[in-house]
């Protein structure tokens, strides 16, 4: 080994993320060894958590050119082992940092996260698109986002990320989320068996789904969370005000007044769970005319839905609940979701795009504050 070579190349190490877990390898113990040959060339061997490793071929680009950069290093060789039993229980300890195994970590009163839950009274109204949409348009700002794709029965977030077909990774008894387009991502779809099997559970079961998701998932250091709830009032709306009483919640409509009445639904059973309402989102507000452009809208849907929610539940939590903006029809939009390229990637430019990217952008500059904060205090003894 050339003992001056040693140092540059562990600080290089350094700088090389696991693309699952997000964290250096040498602060995770994957960095088994390090060979040095008198001419400069160099091997390294990488410990994978599992043997099947879906980012091994990522991680070994990553290694290679980290090392390469280094000053007088001639070749690179990365040699792939796999961690025995004792090696993923040390990392799922480091992961954890101490916590207890079954705690939600977005639910501790320290928790920096910011978790909104896209909801809706009803299915079709493009909740799941404006998620994905409003999770790259925050990340592109620089922010670690994460997707939990809450909608058991209908789960369509992996598609859309074009990640359908891929499995997380398990460290023992700890799920690391699918990198997917810059966002950490976990799907009730991502494990199952096989993609098509159907989900039929009831109550007890989903609650059950929607813990392991949120305390079995190493999502590490996130800046936001985003939750896509299933339509409608049911159990899982319910668990999640459980789980997590901070989260804040986003109701998603359309224009027409039958949509807007049972989204006032939704956002009135976040109330019920103690969750604040941050504010209305009115998806499908109207199509550009494809002759006359811009300067012709075509109500698709009528109007006003949007609008008609957001002052109804004003009214009745007796705080404001904004409209926070209108996303108008693309075609661009649907495209993007069935080829896995969502909007906001593909055409930033688009009306729709920049309508979910200001949505986005104002979600996240804008302070949690107290209000409907569980601050877990209690009465003091006398």
């Amino acid at each position: 080994m050339t003992v001056p070579l040693l140092e540059p190349i562990q600080a290089a190490l350094a700088t090389v993320n696991d693309p699952e877990i997000r964290r250096p390898i040498t602060e995770l113990g994957m960095v088994s060894n390090i060979d040095i040959a008198s001419g400069g060339a160099v091997s390294v061997t990488i410990l994978l958590t599992v043997s099947g490793c879906p980012m091994k071929e990522t991680l070994t680009r990553d290694v290679t050119g980290a090392v390469s950069s280094v000053a007088g290093v001639t070749g690179v060789s990365v040699i792939l082992d796999v961690m025995s039993t004792e090696q993923r229980q040390q990392l799922q300890q480091t992961l954890r940092g101490g916590q207890a195994a079954k705690e939600v970590p977005f639910a501790r009163a320290d928790s920096l996260t910011k978790v909104f839950a896209i909801a809706s009274g009803k299915g079709g109204v493009g909740k799941s698109s404006v998620t994905v949409n409003l999770a790259l348009a925050m990340a592109r700002t620089g922010r670690r986002v994460g997707i939990l794709d809450a909608d058991i029965y209908g789960h369509s977030i992996p598609a859309m990320l074009g990640v359908a077909d891929e499995r997380p990774t398990q460290v023992e008894d700890m799920i690391m989320p699918v990198p997917a387009l810059g966002l950490s991502v976990v799907s009730i779809g991502m494990l199952k068996p096989r993609r098509d099997q159907v989900v039929a559970w009831r109550g007890p079961m989903l609650d059950r789904a929607l813990v392991q998701m949120l305390t079995d998932v190493y999502w590490g250091d996130l800046d936001v969370l985003l939750l896509d709830l299933p339509p409608g009032t049911g159990d899982m709306a319910m668990s999640v005000g459980q789980q997590l009483p901070n989260s804040e919640v986003l109701v998603v409509t359309t224009p027409q007044a039958a949509a807007a009445e049972v989204a006032e639904r939704a956002g009135t059973m976040a109330s019920m769970m103690h969750q604040r309402v941050v504010g209305v989102v009115e998806n499908m507000s109207y199509l550009v005319c494809p002759h006359c452009g811009p300067e012709h809208q075509i109500d698709v849907f009528g109007t006003g839905g949007g609008e008609a929610v957001a002052k109804t539940l004003t009214a009745r939590f007796g705080y404001d609940v904004p409209l926070l903006g209108h996303i108008p029809l693309d075609l661009r939009l649907r495209a993007g979701g069935d080829a896995g390229r969502p909007l906001v990637l593909d055409a930033p430019d688009t009306p729709a795009a920049e309508a979910l990217t200001s949505i986005a952008e104002g979600l996240v500059s804008k302070g949690r504050g107290l209000a409907g904060m569980q601050l877990g205090l209690a009465p003091a003894g006398r």
